[in-house]
């Protein structure tokens, strides 16, 4: 769907803020249909960006990279 957003953890290295909000935005674009939502949409444009980009930021801080060592 959102060919041009770039992987934002590559290993452990993980993406920063600017990164990261870039990518939301560029996902709330592509679903909504809107470059630049008009004035009566702004509001829920830019609070669902800040809902992505805080979702993507938890779910990068949460991710366990590397395989587990194992038992026995």
């Amino acid at each position: 769907m959102c060919r041009s957003i770039k992987t934002l953890r590559e290993g452990a290295q993980l993406a920063g803020d600017e990164e990261i909000e870039a990518a939301a935005l560029q996902f709330v674009r592509k679903v909504s249909g809107f470059r630049r939502p008009a004035a009566h949409n702004a509001e829920a444009f830019d609070t669902a960006v800040d809902e992505v980009a805080a979702a993507t930021r938890e779910l990068l801080h949460s991710l366990r990279i590397g395989r587990p060592a194992r038992a026995g």
